[in-house]
Protein backbone atom coordinates (compact mmCIF):
# COMPACT_ATOMS: atom_id res chain seq x y z
CA UNK A 1 0.00 0.00 0.00
CA UNK A 2 1.21 3.59 -0.53
CA UNK A 3 3.11 5.31 2.03
CA UNK A 4 1.18 8.50 1.36
CA UNK A 5 -2.04 6.95 0.86
CA UNK A 6 -2.98 8.23 4.58
CA UNK A 7 -1.65 11.48 3.91
CA UNK A 8 -3.30 12.18 1.40
CA UNK A 9 -6.54 11.28 3.06
CA UNK A 10 -6.11 13.63 5.36
CA UNK A 11 -4.54 16.65 2.90
CA UNK A 12 -8.05 16.12 1.18
CA UNK A 13 -10.41 16.08 4.34
CA UNK A 14 -10.69 17.81 7.60
CA UNK A 15 -11.52 15.69 10.58
CA UNK A 16 -14.97 18.03 10.84
CA UNK A 17 -15.42 16.65 7.65
CA UNK A 18 -15.65 13.50 8.57
CA UNK A 19 -17.08 13.44 11.91
CA UNK A 20 -20.04 16.03 10.91
CA UNK A 21 -21.43 13.80 8.72
CA UNK A 22 -22.36 11.11 11.46
CA UNK A 23 -22.86 13.99 14.57
CA UNK A 24 -24.35 17.57 14.22
CA UNK A 25 -21.50 19.81 15.74
CA UNK A 26 -21.82 22.86 17.05
CA UNK A 27 -18.79 25.84 17.29
CA UNK A 28 -17.71 25.58 21.04
CA UNK A 29 -14.73 27.71 21.78
CA UNK A 30 -11.63 26.62 19.95
CA UNK A 31 -13.45 22.91 19.65
CA UNK A 32 -17.01 21.52 18.22
CA UNK A 33 -19.44 19.71 20.80
CA UNK A 34 -22.08 17.77 19.73
CA UNK A 35 -24.27 14.78 21.38
CA UNK A 36 -22.23 11.43 21.65
CA UNK A 37 -22.34 9.13 18.56
CA UNK A 38 -21.68 6.06 21.14
CA UNK A 39 -24.04 6.73 23.95
CA UNK A 40 -27.58 8.26 24.11
CA UNK A 41 -27.35 11.19 26.47
CA UNK A 42 -29.22 14.97 26.72
CA UNK A 43 -26.35 16.76 27.24
CA UNK A 44 -23.51 17.11 24.40
CA UNK A 45 -19.99 15.42 25.80
CA UNK A 46 -18.55 14.82 22.36
CA UNK A 47 -15.82 17.46 21.24
CA UNK A 48 -14.01 17.39 17.86
CA UNK A 49 -10.96 19.55 17.71
CA UNK A 50 -9.88 20.44 14.65
CA UNK A 51 -5.98 21.64 14.70
CA UNK A 52 -5.11 18.26 16.23
CA UNK A 53 -7.40 16.64 13.76
CA UNK A 54 -8.98 14.37 16.86
CA UNK A 55 -12.36 13.93 18.95
CA UNK A 56 -12.66 12.62 22.12
CA UNK A 57 -16.07 11.50 23.75
CA UNK A 58 -16.33 12.26 27.81
CA UNK A 59 -19.74 9.74 28.08
CA UNK A 60 -17.87 6.47 26.78
CA UNK A 61 -14.07 7.67 27.26
CA UNK A 62 -12.89 6.94 23.51
CA UNK A 63 -11.12 9.26 21.20
CA UNK A 64 -8.88 9.43 18.05
CA UNK A 65 -7.98 10.27 14.49
CA UNK A 66 -10.66 10.18 11.80
CA UNK A 67 -9.71 6.61 10.88
CA UNK A 68 -10.62 5.42 14.54
CA UNK A 69 -13.72 7.10 14.36
CA UNK A 70 -14.66 5.59 11.29
CA UNK A 71 -13.51 2.38 12.85
CA UNK A 72 -16.29 2.71 15.88
CA UNK A 73 -19.19 3.78 13.77
CA UNK A 74 -18.43 1.60 10.83
CA UNK A 75 -17.65 -1.45 12.56
CA UNK A 76 -14.77 -2.05 10.52
CA UNK A 77 -10.49 -2.26 10.82
CA UNK A 78 -7.96 0.56 10.28
CA UNK A 79 -7.97 -0.77 6.47
CA UNK A 80 -11.95 -0.72 6.25
CA UNK A 81 -11.59 3.01 7.27
CA UNK A 82 -8.91 3.39 5.01
CA UNK A 83 -10.85 2.73 2.44
CA UNK A 84 -14.01 4.52 3.18
CA UNK A 85 -11.99 7.49 3.67
CA UNK A 86 -10.26 7.17 0.12
CA UNK A 87 -13.31 6.38 -1.36
CA UNK A 88 -14.67 9.70 0.39
CA UNK A 89 -11.67 11.60 -0.31
CA UNK A 90 -11.78 10.26 -3.77
CA UNK A 91 -7.99 8.79 -3.47
CA UNK A 92 -6.61 6.03 -4.70
CA UNK A 93 -5.83 3.33 -2.51
CA UNK A 94 -2.11 2.06 -4.55
CA UNK A 95 -0.86 -1.51 -3.58
CA UNK A 96 2.06 -2.07 -4.44
CA UNK A 97 3.38 -4.79 -6.96
CA UNK A 98 5.09 -7.82 -6.91
CA UNK A 99 4.51 -8.49 -3.11
CA UNK A 100 4.61 -11.93 -2.37
CA UNK A 101 1.46 -14.09 -0.41
CA UNK A 102 3.62 -14.27 2.26
CA UNK A 103 4.09 -10.85 2.71
CA UNK A 104 0.35 -10.09 2.67
CA UNK A 105 -1.69 -10.92 5.49
CA UNK A 106 -4.35 -13.61 5.66
CA UNK A 107 -6.78 -11.55 5.58
CA UNK A 108 -5.68 -9.58 2.85
CA UNK A 109 -5.54 -12.40 0.43
CA UNK A 110 -8.58 -13.37 1.06
CA UNK A 111 -10.07 -10.20 0.00
CA UNK A 112 -8.28 -10.09 -2.67
CA UNK A 113 -9.63 -13.84 -3.61
CA UNK A 114 -13.02 -12.59 -3.19
CA UNK A 115 -12.40 -9.41 -5.38
CA UNK A 116 -11.11 -11.45 -8.43
CA UNK A 117 -13.97 -13.82 -8.18
CA UNK A 118 -16.65 -11.16 -8.43
CA UNK A 119 -14.95 -10.10 -11.21
CA UNK A 120 -14.51 -13.90 -12.85
CA UNK A 121 -18.49 -13.73 -12.16
CA UNK A 122 -19.08 -9.59 -13.69
CA UNK A 123 -16.80 -10.85 -16.92
CA UNK A 124 -19.71 -13.90 -17.42
CA UNK A 125 -21.94 -11.96 -16.73
CA UNK A 126 -21.64 -9.34 -19.04
CA UNK A 127 -20.67 -12.03 -22.14
CA UNK A 128 -24.57 -12.95 -22.15
CA UNK A 129 -25.62 -9.46 -22.21
CA UNK A 130 -28.10 -9.06 -25.18
CA UNK A 131 -28.67 -12.70 -25.63
CA UNK A 132 -31.88 -14.57 -24.76
CA UNK A 133 -32.04 -17.28 -22.38
CA UNK A 134 -28.25 -15.46 -20.41
CA UNK A 135 -28.63 -14.94 -16.82
CA UNK A 136 -28.34 -11.43 -18.20
CA UNK A 137 -31.52 -11.57 -19.86
CA UNK A 138 -32.97 -12.96 -16.10
CA UNK A 139 -32.10 -10.12 -14.53
CA UNK A 140 -33.78 -7.44 -16.59
CA UNK A 141 -36.83 -10.16 -16.69
CA UNK A 142 -36.71 -9.61 -12.74
CA UNK A 143 -37.21 -5.74 -13.12
CA UNK A 144 -33.45 -4.58 -12.75
CA UNK A 145 -32.29 -2.01 -14.73
CA UNK A 146 -28.56 -2.52 -16.71
CA UNK A 147 -27.61 0.91 -14.22
CA UNK A 148 -28.70 -1.45 -11.01
CA UNK A 149 -26.95 -4.60 -12.46
CA UNK A 150 -23.79 -2.56 -12.79
CA UNK A 151 -24.04 -0.85 -9.72
CA UNK A 152 -24.52 -3.85 -7.62
CA UNK A 153 -21.59 -5.57 -9.28
CA UNK A 154 -23.94 -8.45 -10.22
CA UNK A 155 -22.65 -11.53 -11.83
CA UNK A 156 -22.93 -14.90 -13.48
CA UNK A 157 -21.50 -18.53 -11.83
CA UNK A 158 -21.19 -21.07 -15.26
CA UNK A 159 -22.14 -24.13 -14.81
CA UNK A 160 -19.14 -25.49 -15.16
CA UNK A 161 -17.26 -27.59 -12.00
CA UNK A 162 -14.02 -25.97 -12.06
CA UNK A 163 -13.56 -22.44 -14.21
CA UNK A 164 -13.43 -19.87 -11.00
CA UNK A 165 -11.47 -22.54 -8.95
CA UNK A 166 -7.92 -23.13 -12.35
CA UNK A 167 -8.46 -19.11 -12.95
CA UNK A 168 -7.71 -17.93 -9.25
CA UNK A 169 -5.06 -21.62 -8.61
CA UNK A 170 -3.91 -19.23 -12.16
CA UNK A 171 -4.05 -15.88 -10.86
CA UNK A 172 -1.42 -17.43 -7.69
CA UNK A 173 -3.90 -18.52 -4.89
CA UNK A 174 -3.96 -21.50 -3.30
CA UNK A 175 -6.28 -24.40 -2.69
CA UNK A 176 -6.43 -23.66 0.88
CA UNK A 177 -6.79 -20.38 0.51
CA UNK A 178 -10.20 -20.45 -2.08
CA UNK A 179 -11.71 -23.02 0.45
CA UNK A 180 -11.15 -20.30 3.27
CA UNK A 181 -13.30 -17.90 1.13
CA UNK A 182 -15.45 -20.26 0.69
CA UNK A 183 -15.16 -20.14 -3.15
CA UNK A 184 -14.75 -23.75 -3.49
CA UNK A 185 -15.77 -26.88 -1.59
CA UNK A 186 -14.86 -30.88 -1.65
CA UNK A 187 -16.67 -32.99 -3.03
CA UNK A 188 -18.70 -35.16 -0.52
CA UNK A 189 -18.08 -38.54 -2.41
CA UNK A 190 -14.64 -37.79 -3.70
CA UNK A 191 -12.28 -36.75 -0.87
CA UNK A 192 -9.48 -34.27 -2.10
CA UNK A 193 -11.30 -33.21 -4.81
CA UNK A 194 -12.79 -29.81 -5.16
CA UNK A 195 -15.09 -27.71 -7.10
CA UNK A 196 -16.52 -24.25 -8.18
CA UNK A 197 -19.17 -23.90 -5.15
CA UNK A 198 -21.58 -21.72 -7.35
CA UNK A 199 -22.74 -22.92 -10.62
CA UNK A 200 -25.43 -21.70 -13.07
CA UNK A 201 -26.25 -19.04 -10.52
CA UNK A 202 -26.71 -15.84 -10.87
CA UNK A 203 -24.64 -13.87 -8.55
CA UNK A 204 -24.78 -11.10 -5.74
CA UNK A 205 -22.06 -9.81 -3.92
CA UNK A 206 -22.46 -9.21 -0.38
CA UNK A 207 -20.05 -6.49 1.26
CA UNK A 208 -19.23 -5.32 4.97
CA UNK A 209 -19.33 -1.85 5.59
CA UNK A 210 -16.64 -0.44 3.95
CA UNK A 211 -17.75 -1.87 0.68
CA UNK A 212 -15.07 -5.03 0.49
CA UNK A 213 -16.70 -8.40 -0.74
CA UNK A 214 -16.82 -10.77 2.27
CA UNK A 215 -19.15 -13.35 0.62
CA UNK A 216 -21.73 -13.90 -2.06
CA UNK A 217 -25.26 -15.30 -2.97
CA UNK A 218 -26.76 -17.48 -5.65
CA UNK A 219 -29.90 -17.79 -7.19
CA UNK A 220 -30.27 -20.79 -8.90
CA UNK A 221 -31.32 -20.09 -12.65
CA UNK A 222 -32.56 -23.42 -13.49
CA UNK A 223 -36.03 -24.15 -12.19
CA UNK A 224 -35.33 -27.40 -10.82
CA UNK A 225 -32.15 -26.89 -8.95
CA UNK A 226 -33.15 -28.01 -4.90
CA UNK A 227 -31.43 -25.04 -3.81
CA UNK A 228 -33.15 -21.62 -5.03
CA UNK A 229 -30.70 -19.49 -3.04
CA UNK A 230 -27.15 -20.71 -2.29
CA UNK A 231 -25.18 -18.38 0.71
CA UNK A 232 -21.36 -18.19 1.09
CA UNK A 233 -20.59 -20.28 4.17
CA UNK A 234 -19.49 -18.53 7.05
CA UNK A 235 -15.43 -17.54 6.72
CA UNK A 236 -12.69 -15.07 8.41
CA UNK A 237 -14.67 -12.49 6.25
CA UNK A 238 -18.07 -13.04 6.60
CA UNK A 239 -20.04 -13.37 9.91
CA UNK A 240 -23.87 -13.23 9.04
CA UNK A 241 -25.18 -12.52 11.94
CA UNK A 242 -22.89 -9.06 11.70
CA UNK A 243 -23.33 -8.11 8.41
CA UNK A 244 -26.22 -6.78 6.25
CA UNK A 245 -26.41 -7.05 2.63
CA UNK A 246 -26.18 -3.35 0.99
CA UNK A 247 -25.58 -1.19 4.14
CA UNK A 248 -22.62 0.43 2.71
CA UNK A 249 -24.63 1.75 0.38
CA UNK A 250 -27.35 2.13 2.93
CA UNK A 251 -26.11 3.50 5.65
CA UNK A 252 -25.98 7.34 4.23
CA UNK A 253 -29.52 7.16 3.31
CA UNK A 254 -30.74 5.72 6.58
CA UNK A 255 -28.93 8.76 8.37
CA UNK A 256 -30.69 11.63 6.12
CA UNK A 257 -34.43 9.38 6.52
CA UNK A 258 -33.88 8.45 10.06
CA UNK A 259 -34.82 4.71 9.58
CA UNK A 260 -33.84 1.20 8.08
CA UNK A 261 -36.30 -0.34 5.85
CA UNK A 262 -34.97 -4.01 6.56
CA UNK A 263 -36.39 -6.61 3.89
CA UNK A 264 -35.90 -10.30 3.59
CA UNK A 265 -33.92 -10.89 0.02
CA UNK A 266 -31.54 -9.39 -2.31
CA UNK A 267 -33.90 -8.62 -5.22
CA UNK A 268 -36.13 -7.15 -2.99
CA UNK A 269 -33.62 -4.79 -2.10
CA UNK A 270 -32.19 -4.37 -5.71
CA UNK A 271 -35.93 -3.38 -6.49
CA UNK A 272 -36.51 -1.14 -3.82
CA UNK A 273 -33.13 0.67 -3.70
CA UNK A 274 -34.21 1.21 -7.87
CA UNK A 275 -37.39 3.07 -7.30
CA UNK A 276 -35.74 5.40 -4.81
CA UNK A 277 -35.65 3.23 -1.31
CA UNK A 278 -31.84 3.74 -0.68
CA UNK A 279 -32.41 3.17 3.38
CA UNK A 280 -33.13 -0.52 2.50
CA UNK A 281 -31.08 -3.39 3.53
CA UNK A 282 -31.52 -7.09 3.62
CA UNK A 283 -30.50 -10.02 5.49
CA UNK A 284 -29.04 -12.87 4.08
CA UNK A 285 -30.74 -16.30 5.60
CA UNK A 286 -30.31 -15.90 8.67
CA UNK A 287 -32.44 -14.00 11.51
CA UNK A 288 -31.65 -10.51 13.22
CA UNK A 289 -29.23 -10.38 15.59
CA UNK A 290 -27.59 -7.84 18.18
CA UNK A 291 -25.05 -7.60 15.79
CA UNK A 292 -27.71 -6.39 13.08
CA UNK A 293 -28.95 -4.12 15.24
CA UNK A 294 -25.82 -2.57 16.54
CA UNK A 295 -24.99 -1.80 13.06
CA UNK A 296 -28.87 -0.03 12.46
CA UNK A 297 -28.51 1.61 15.23
CA UNK A 298 -25.50 3.62 14.34
CA UNK A 299 -26.90 5.80 12.09
CA UNK A 300 -30.95 5.54 13.15
CA UNK A 301 -33.04 3.97 16.10
CA UNK A 302 -36.15 3.54 13.88
CA UNK A 303 -36.54 -0.06 12.11
CA UNK A 304 -39.17 -0.59 9.78
CA UNK A 305 -39.83 -4.22 8.46
CA UNK A 306 -40.99 -4.93 4.85
CA UNK A 307 -41.43 -8.96 4.77
CA UNK A 308 -43.64 -11.15 2.43
CA UNK A 309 -47.34 -11.28 3.65
CA UNK A 310 -47.49 -15.12 4.12
CA UNK A 311 -47.04 -17.08 7.57
CA UNK A 312 -43.39 -17.24 7.40
CA UNK A 313 -42.69 -13.40 6.70
CA UNK A 314 -45.44 -12.99 9.71
CA UNK A 315 -43.40 -15.03 12.25
CA UNK A 316 -40.04 -13.67 10.96
CA UNK A 317 -41.71 -10.13 11.34
CA UNK A 318 -42.81 -10.95 15.02
CA UNK A 319 -39.48 -12.56 15.94
CA UNK A 320 -37.05 -9.54 14.31
CA UNK A 321 -39.49 -6.96 16.24
CA UNK A 322 -38.87 -8.37 19.70
CA UNK A 323 -35.34 -8.27 18.93
CA UNK A 324 -35.34 -4.82 18.23
CA UNK A 325 -38.03 -3.65 20.55
CA UNK A 326 -35.42 -5.11 23.37
CA UNK A 327 -32.71 -3.38 21.68
CA UNK A 328 -34.99 0.18 22.15
CA UNK A 329 -35.23 0.81 18.92
CA UNK A 330 -38.94 1.35 16.94
CA UNK A 331 -40.84 -0.82 14.89
CA UNK A 332 -42.78 -0.27 12.25
CA UNK A 333 -43.76 -2.66 9.33
CA UNK A 334 -45.78 -2.45 5.90
CA UNK A 335 -49.36 -4.25 4.79
CA UNK A 336 -48.29 -6.25 1.78
CA UNK A 337 -50.85 -8.01 -0.50
CA UNK A 338 -50.71 -11.36 -0.01
CA UNK A 339 -48.86 -13.52 -2.66
CA UNK A 340 -46.61 -10.88 -3.52
CA UNK A 341 -43.09 -9.65 -2.08
CA UNK A 342 -41.27 -6.40 -1.75
CA UNK A 343 -39.90 -6.84 -5.39
CA UNK A 344 -42.83 -7.96 -6.99
CA UNK A 345 -44.72 -5.03 -6.19
CA UNK A 346 -41.78 -2.42 -7.00
CA UNK A 347 -41.34 -3.78 -10.42
CA UNK A 348 -45.58 -3.94 -11.23
CA UNK A 349 -46.89 -1.37 -8.92
CA UNK A 350 -43.77 1.20 -7.49
CA UNK A 351 -46.87 3.51 -6.34
CA UNK A 352 -48.68 1.04 -4.57
CA UNK A 353 -45.30 -0.07 -2.64
CA UNK A 354 -44.44 3.84 -1.98
CA UNK A 355 -47.66 4.50 -0.79
CA UNK A 356 -47.50 1.45 1.28
CA UNK A 357 -44.32 2.60 3.25
CA UNK A 358 -45.64 5.88 3.81
CA UNK A 359 -48.98 4.10 5.52
CA UNK A 360 -46.80 1.91 7.50
CA UNK A 361 -47.73 0.90 11.23
CA UNK A 362 -46.07 0.80 14.10
CA UNK A 363 -45.51 -3.14 14.92
CA UNK A 364 -48.44 -3.61 17.31
CA UNK A 365 -50.89 -2.07 15.47
CA UNK A 366 -49.82 -3.98 12.25
CA UNK A 367 -50.38 -7.45 13.99
CA UNK A 368 -53.56 -6.20 15.76
CA UNK A 369 -55.00 -4.87 11.90
CA UNK A 370 -53.47 -8.67 10.32
CA UNK A 371 -54.85 -10.78 13.11
CA UNK A 372 -58.10 -9.35 13.50
CA UNK A 373 -58.56 -9.64 9.47
CA UNK A 374 -57.40 -13.19 9.47
CA UNK A 375 -59.36 -14.23 12.46
CA UNK A 376 -63.62 -13.55 13.03
CA UNK A 377 -63.77 -15.60 16.38
CA UNK A 378 -63.25 -12.99 18.65
CA UNK A 379 -62.23 -15.07 21.69
CA UNK A 380 -59.60 -16.99 19.18
CA UNK A 381 -58.52 -13.23 18.49
CA UNK A 382 -57.95 -12.55 21.93
CA UNK A 383 -55.72 -15.51 22.56
CA UNK A 384 -53.96 -14.65 19.43
CA UNK A 385 -53.43 -11.11 20.27
CA UNK A 386 -52.30 -12.57 23.59
CA UNK A 387 -49.46 -14.50 22.13
CA UNK A 388 -48.00 -12.49 19.72
CA UNK A 389 -48.83 -8.92 20.33
CA UNK A 390 -48.19 -8.75 24.17
CA UNK A 391 -44.58 -9.72 23.72
CA UNK A 392 -43.61 -6.85 21.64
CA UNK A 393 -45.37 -4.48 24.53
CA UNK A 394 -43.38 -5.91 27.03
CA UNK A 395 -40.66 -5.63 24.80
CA UNK A 396 -40.43 -1.70 24.74
CA UNK A 397 -37.92 -0.12 27.20
CA UNK A 398 -40.02 2.94 27.90
CA UNK A 399 -42.70 2.45 30.17
CA UNK A 400 -44.62 5.14 28.43
CA UNK A 401 -44.64 3.85 25.31
CA UNK A 402 -46.02 0.29 26.61
CA UNK A 403 -48.63 2.61 28.40
CA UNK A 404 -49.41 3.74 24.94
CA UNK A 405 -49.78 0.98 23.23
CA UNK A 406 -51.62 -0.66 26.43
CA UNK A 407 -54.32 1.68 25.50
CA UNK A 408 -54.45 0.75 21.70
CA UNK A 409 -54.51 -2.72 22.22
CA UNK A 410 -57.36 -2.84 25.09
CA UNK A 411 -59.64 -0.28 22.04
CA UNK A 412 -58.87 -2.49 19.81
CA UNK A 413 -60.29 -6.03 20.97
CA UNK A 414 -62.55 -4.24 23.36
CA UNK A 415 -60.88 -5.14 26.59
CA UNK A 416 -59.99 -2.68 29.27
CA UNK A 417 -56.68 -1.29 30.24
CA UNK A 418 -56.03 -3.06 33.57
CA UNK A 419 -56.86 -6.77 31.44
CA UNK A 420 -54.42 -5.70 28.99
CA UNK A 421 -52.05 -4.74 31.96
CA UNK A 422 -52.58 -8.19 34.02
CA UNK A 423 -51.67 -10.00 30.52
CA UNK A 424 -48.75 -7.81 30.00
CA UNK A 425 -47.48 -8.96 33.08
CA UNK A 426 -47.72 -12.35 32.35
CA UNK A 427 -45.95 -12.22 29.35
CA UNK A 428 -43.29 -10.21 30.88
CA UNK A 429 -42.98 -13.04 33.73
CA UNK A 430 -42.74 -15.79 30.77
CA UNK A 431 -40.21 -13.98 28.91
CA UNK A 432 -38.05 -13.41 31.60
CA UNK A 433 -38.40 -17.08 32.39
CA UNK A 434 -37.64 -18.35 28.66
CA UNK A 435 -34.63 -16.04 29.08
CA UNK A 436 -32.97 -17.36 32.27
CA UNK A 437 -33.34 -20.81 30.74
CA UNK A 438 -30.34 -22.34 29.75
CA UNK A 439 -28.49 -18.99 29.98
CA UNK A 440 -25.01 -18.79 31.46
CA UNK A 441 -24.26 -15.64 33.92
CA UNK A 442 -22.86 -13.09 31.30
CA UNK A 443 -19.25 -11.09 32.37
CA UNK A 444 -20.70 -8.07 33.66
CA UNK A 445 -20.27 -5.12 31.04
CA UNK A 446 -19.36 -1.35 31.98
CA UNK A 447 -22.72 0.89 31.56
CA UNK A 448 -22.64 2.15 28.32
CA UNK A 449 -22.27 5.74 29.31
CA UNK A 450 -20.01 5.31 31.96
CA UNK A 451 -16.47 6.97 32.08
CA UNK A 452 -13.47 4.54 32.65
CA UNK A 453 -11.45 5.85 35.68
CA UNK A 454 -9.13 8.62 34.86
CA UNK A 455 -5.01 7.86 36.00
CA UNK A 456 -4.56 8.38 39.11
CA UNK A 457 -1.75 11.00 39.24
CA UNK A 458 1.58 9.96 41.71
CA UNK A 459 1.20 13.25 43.48
CA UNK A 460 -0.27 16.75 43.23
CA UNK A 461 2.58 17.70 41.49
CA UNK A 462 2.46 15.14 39.00
CA UNK A 463 -1.15 16.03 38.26
CA UNK A 464 -0.23 20.24 38.20
CA UNK A 465 2.39 18.54 36.00
CA UNK A 466 -0.13 17.07 33.57
CA UNK A 467 -2.07 20.01 32.72
CA UNK A 468 0.38 22.27 32.47
CA UNK A 469 1.28 19.47 29.43
CA UNK A 470 -1.90 19.46 28.06
CA UNK A 471 -2.82 23.34 28.04
CA UNK A 472 0.83 23.27 26.23
CA UNK A 473 -0.25 20.21 23.76
CA UNK A 474 -4.11 22.19 23.16
CA UNK A 475 -2.90 25.28 22.26
CA UNK A 476 0.66 24.68 20.14
CA UNK A 477 2.82 27.17 18.60
CA UNK A 478 1.32 30.15 21.13
CA UNK A 479 3.04 32.37 23.33
CA UNK A 480 1.07 30.33 26.13
CA UNK A 481 2.49 27.65 25.18
CA UNK A 482 6.09 28.15 24.95
CA UNK A 483 5.69 30.18 28.83
CA UNK A 484 4.50 26.93 30.33
CA UNK A 485 7.35 24.86 28.45
CA UNK A 486 9.77 27.29 29.86
CA UNK A 487 8.29 27.43 33.13
CA UNK A 488 7.95 23.28 33.46
CA UNK A 489 11.77 23.07 32.32
CA UNK A 490 12.86 25.91 35.35
CA UNK A 491 10.80 23.98 37.86
CA UNK A 492 10.95 20.60 36.88
CA UNK A 493 14.73 20.27 35.57
CA UNK A 494 13.89 18.54 32.38
CA UNK A 495 11.65 19.35 29.35
CA UNK A 496 8.47 17.75 28.54
CA UNK A 497 8.17 14.26 28.34
CA UNK A 498 7.67 12.32 25.09
CA UNK A 499 5.39 9.84 26.09
CA UNK A 500 1.81 11.01 24.90
CA UNK A 501 -0.59 12.46 27.05
CA UNK A 502 -4.39 10.86 27.17
CA UNK A 503 -6.85 12.36 24.59
CA UNK A 504 -9.14 13.29 27.64
CA UNK A 505 -6.58 15.63 29.70
CA UNK A 506 -5.96 17.64 26.33
CA UNK A 507 -9.75 18.01 25.27
CA UNK A 508 -10.50 19.24 29.26
CA UNK A 509 -7.82 21.62 28.77
CA UNK A 510 -9.10 22.72 25.43
CA UNK A 511 -12.53 23.21 27.06
CA UNK A 512 -11.43 24.90 30.51
CA UNK A 513 -9.04 27.78 28.90
CA UNK A 514 -11.35 28.76 25.81
CA UNK A 515 -10.19 29.67 22.27
CA UNK A 516 -7.46 32.32 22.50
CA UNK A 517 -5.95 32.19 26.10
CA UNK A 518 -3.29 34.66 26.43
CA UNK A 519 0.45 34.16 27.35
CA UNK A 520 -0.64 34.23 31.58
CA UNK A 521 -3.73 32.05 31.42
CA UNK A 522 -1.96 29.56 33.06
CA UNK A 523 0.02 31.54 35.47
CA UNK A 524 -2.13 30.16 38.99
CA UNK A 525 -1.00 26.78 37.44
CA UNK A 526 2.11 27.60 37.36
CA UNK A 527 2.41 29.00 40.79
CA UNK A 528 0.24 25.85 41.92
CA UNK A 529 2.97 23.18 40.32
CA UNK A 530 5.82 25.06 41.60
CA UNK A 531 4.31 24.98 45.33
CA UNK A 532 3.53 21.32 45.02
CA UNK A 533 6.68 20.67 43.48
CA UNK A 534 8.75 22.35 46.36
CA UNK A 535 6.62 20.96 48.67
CA UNK A 536 7.75 17.19 47.88
CA UNK A 537 11.07 18.47 47.14
CA UNK A 538 10.97 19.38 51.32
CA UNK A 539 9.33 16.17 52.26
CA UNK A 540 11.93 14.12 49.89
CA UNK A 541 14.78 15.87 51.59
CA UNK A 542 13.32 16.27 55.55
CA UNK A 543 13.45 12.25 55.07
CA UNK A 544 17.10 12.15 53.75
CA UNK A 545 17.69 14.46 56.38
CA UNK A 546 16.68 12.13 59.32
CA UNK A 547 17.91 8.91 57.81
CA UNK A 548 21.32 11.02 57.77
CA UNK A 549 21.11 11.83 61.12
CA UNK A 550 20.03 8.76 62.43
CA UNK A 551 23.66 6.63 61.04
CA UNK A 552 25.50 10.03 62.20
CA UNK A 553 26.35 10.90 58.85
CA UNK A 554 27.11 14.48 60.26
CA UNK A 555 28.57 15.97 56.23
CA UNK A 556 25.35 14.58 54.49
CA UNK A 557 23.23 15.97 57.24
CA UNK A 558 24.28 19.50 56.79
CA UNK A 559 23.76 19.38 53.49
CA UNK A 560 20.54 18.31 53.42
CA UNK A 561 19.75 20.53 56.29
CA UNK A 562 21.10 23.50 53.59
CA UNK A 563 18.83 22.50 51.10
CA UNK A 564 15.83 21.81 53.27
CA UNK A 565 16.26 25.77 54.63
CA UNK A 566 17.08 26.90 50.89
CA UNK A 567 13.18 25.08 49.81
CA UNK A 568 11.45 26.07 52.88
CA UNK A 569 12.89 30.00 51.66
CA UNK A 570 11.46 29.51 48.49
CA UNK A 571 8.01 27.79 49.51
CA UNK A 572 7.59 31.30 51.56
CA UNK A 573 6.91 33.32 48.70
CA UNK A 574 3.93 31.20 48.14
CA UNK A 575 2.17 32.31 51.62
Amino acid sequence: MAVDTVEQIKQKLTILDVVGSYVKLTRAGKHHRGLSPFNKEKTPSFYVNPERGSYYCFSSGQGGDMFTFIEKMEGVDFKGALKILADKAGVEIVYERGASAADKGKKDRLYEAMARAESYYIDHLTQGKGMEGSAYAYALSRGLSEESIKTWGLGFAPDGWRGLFEKLMSDGFTQAELVSAGLIKEADEKKGTFYDRFRNRLIFPIRDSAGRTVAFTGRALDPNDQAKYLNSPETDLYKKSEILFGMDKAKDAIRTRGFTLLVEGQMDLLMLHQIGFQNAVALSGTALSPQHLSLMKRYADNLMLALDADRAGLNASQKNSMVALKSGMRVKAVRLPQGKDPADLAKDEPKELTKRIAEAASIVEFFLSVLAENEKDSLRLIMLCERAVLPLIASMESAMEREHFVGIFARALGSTPEAVRDGLERARAQMGKEGSQGASSPRQAPAPGARPLPRAPSSVGTRHAVLVRAIAESYPATALAERLASEYSRIIGSSFPDDPLPEAEVFEAGIAYGENPDEHAADDLIRALEKATLTERLADVSKRLRAAEATSDEMNARALADECRTIARKLAAFS
